[in-house]
C-alpha cells in the first residue's frame, strides 16, 4: 500500500462548524439545502468544507460503531458504454467473493463530475474505490483527500498519483493491429482516436506511429482525426476521411466506439450506393457490438473488460483484506491479442 495510505483522519462536522465560526446545526443545514441559513453564513460554511476536505456521511446512521458499509464504489467514464458495463461486471464479481457490493458512477469524462463522484462516494462510507480517470489531475485523488480510501485506477494511470494501477498493453495492441493493416498491403492508413488528453488515447497513437515507423512511414496529418468522444463524433470524422480526394484505404480506430462510427458511416455509403471495394478495411483496439457482420475485413485487438475488472478489484481486495497489503503500489500491465473477425 501506498505509504501514508489509511493513516489520515476525515475531518467531523463539529471541526467544520469550528472552522467556520458556527454551530454543527448551521452546517448540518447548509449541507442540506440551506435552509434558514443567510447566504453569507452558507458561503463560510462551504469555505471551510473546502479548505478542510470534509465530505459529508450519508450512511454514518445506520452503521453501527465499528461496522464497515461494505461498499465498493466504481466510478467510469461511460455508462453507455458495454465495454464499460462489462468491465464494473468483473469489479463485482470478486467484491461479492468478498462480501462486498459496488456502487456504480458515471464521469462522462468530467474532471469536474469526477470529483463530486468521488466526493458522493467518500460520503457514502465506501471501504475503497476503482476509478477509470476522466483527466491528467489527481490532486483530489491522494490519499489525504480520500481520507485513507484505497485506490485502483483502471485503464489509465495518472503522473505523479501513488496508487495501484491496473492497463492494457495499449501501445503494444495498437502497434499490432496496424501492423495487420500494413502486412495486407495498406500503407494509407488512417487514425481514428479520442482526446489527447486521455491517457489510453496518446498510448495507442504511440502504438500507431510505431508500426508505421517500422516501414518506414509517417502518419499523414489528413488522416488523423482524434477528439471522438462517442459515436456521433467518430461517424462525422469518418465522413471526412472517406470525402478526401485521396481517401484512405485502411482505419485503425482507438477505441470501439469510433469504430461503431465507422461502421454507420460504412453502411450509411453502401446504402446509397457506394461500391463495396471502395470502403476501407478497418482494425479496431476494442471489440465492439456486430463487428462480424461488417462488410468489409475487420481485425479486432482483443482483450477481456470483464477480466480488467477482476484484476482491478483483486488489487483492492488486497488492500482491505483481515490484512491489509502494506506493499508499494503496483502497475499491472495486461495483454492484448490480435485477431481477424471477417
Amino acid at each position: 500500500m501506498p505509504e501514508g495510505q489509511r493513516k489520515s483522519k476525515q475531518p467531523t462536522i463539529r471541526e467544520v462548524a469550528a472552522h467556520a465560526g458556527v454551530s454543527p446545526m448551521t452546517v448540518s443545514r447548509t449541507l442540506s439545502g440551506g435552509v434558514y441559513v443567510r447566504p453569507d453564513v452558507q458561503e463560510r460554511v462551504l469555505r471551510a468544507v473546502r479548505e478542510l476536505g470534509y465530505h459529508r456521511n450519508e450512511i454514518a446512521r445506520s452503521l453501527r460503531p465499528g461496522q464497515s458499509s461494505g461498499l465498493i464504489g466504481v466510478a467510469i467514464t461511460n455508462l453507455g458504454n458495454p465495454y464499460y458495463g462489462n468491465f464494473a461486471l468483473g469489479v463485482e464479481e470478486v467484491a461479492a467473493r468478498h462480501g462486498r457490493r459496488i456502487i456504480l458512477g458515471n464521469t462522462g469524462e468530467d474532471p469536474a463530475r469526477e470529483r463530486q463522484l468521488v466526493s458522493d462516494f467518500i460520503g457514502r462510507q465506501v471501504e475503497g474505490l476503482v476509478l477509470v480517470p476522466s483527466g491528467r489531475s489527481g490532486e483530489h485523488l491522494s490519499s489525504d483527500e480520500l481520507g485513507g480510501v484505497p485506490l485502483v485506477l483502471a485503464s489509465r494511470s495518472l503522473d505523479g498519483l501513488d496508487a495501484d494501477t491496473v492497463l492494457l498493453d495499449d501501445v503494444g495492441g495498437a502497434a499490432g493491429g496496424t501492423r495487420a493493416l500494413l502486412d495486407a498491403g495498406h500503407t494509407r492508413i488512417a487514425f481514428l482516436g479520442n482526446a489527447r488528453s486521455v491517457f489510453t488515447g496518446e498510448r495507442r497513437f504511440e502504438g500507431f506511429v510505431r508500426a508505421l515507423a517500422e516501414r518506414g512511414l509517417v502518419p499523414d496529418d489528413a488522416l488523423v482525426e482524434r477528439d471522438q468522444q462517442d459515436v456521433a463524433a467518430a461517424e462525422t470524422a469518418t465522413r471526412r476521411l472517406l470525402d478526401l480526394d485521396h481517401p484512405p484505404t485502411a482505419i485503425f480506430s482507438a477505441n470501439n466506439r469510433n469504430s461503431i462510427g465507422v461502421l454507420h458511416e460504412v453502411a450509411r455509403r453502401l446504402r446509397s450506393g457506394a461500391a463495396l471495394e471502395a470502403m476501407p478495411a478497418l482494425a479496431s483496439f476494442d471489440a465492439f457490438e456486430l463487428a462480424g457482420l461488417m462488410p468489409v475485413p475487420v481485425t479486432i485487438v482483443d482483450h477481456d473488460p470483464r477480466e480488467l475488472g477482476r484484476e482491478a478489484a483483486r488489487l483492492l481486495l488486497a488492500r482491505l483484506g483481515p490484512e491489509p497489503s502494506v506493499e508499494p503500489s503496483r502497475r499491472v500491465e495486461m495483454p492484448v491479442r490480435v485477431v481477424t473477425a471477417t
